[in-house]
């Protein structure tokens, strides 16, 4: 993924059902993520037409996977799964040892994905977060 891919990435993920965009996702601040994990974050095509896109990056100890979206008419063909083993190949790479996926509750198709991906739940757990602007 790099920047000029945002716009189109930013479209797919608004129109993805259990995708959370807020107000950290616009394109500066996703410009800026890019660059902190160079060749790590992942969009897929049909042509011209982006059909998957997915956010990877680290801090350093730990790396994150956000906003995993494929188009409707593109899922069940493994295209997900791809673009996560890449992400997870990038991380391995730079040296990360695990990676964390943050998904709604209510998601049921994307907790169910993630289970599959040999992904678990941290149920001892509670994520916390504050605004800071």
């Amino acid at each position: 993924m790099m920047p000029a891919d945002l716009a189109e990435a930013l479209e797919l993920w608004a129109q993805t059902e259990g995708v959370g965009l807020n107000e950290s996702d616009v394109p500066d601040a996703l410009t800026r993520f890019l660059a902190r994990n160079p060749e790590h974050s992942r969009v897929a095509r049909d042509g011209q037409r982006m059909v998957a896109a997915v956010l990877c990056g680290h801090d350093g100890r730990r790396g994150f996977l956000y906003h995993l979206a494929v188009a409707p008419e593109y899922r069940r063909h493994g295209l997900g799964k791809e673009l996560v083993a890449q992400c997870l190949a990038a991380l391995r790479e730079a040296g990360i040892q695990k990676c964390n996926a943050l998904v709604y509750c209510h998601n049921d198709g994307g907790r169910q994905f993630w289970e599959q991906m040999g992904f678990r739940v941290r149920e001892e757990l509670d994520f916390w977060q504050r605004t800071i602007a």
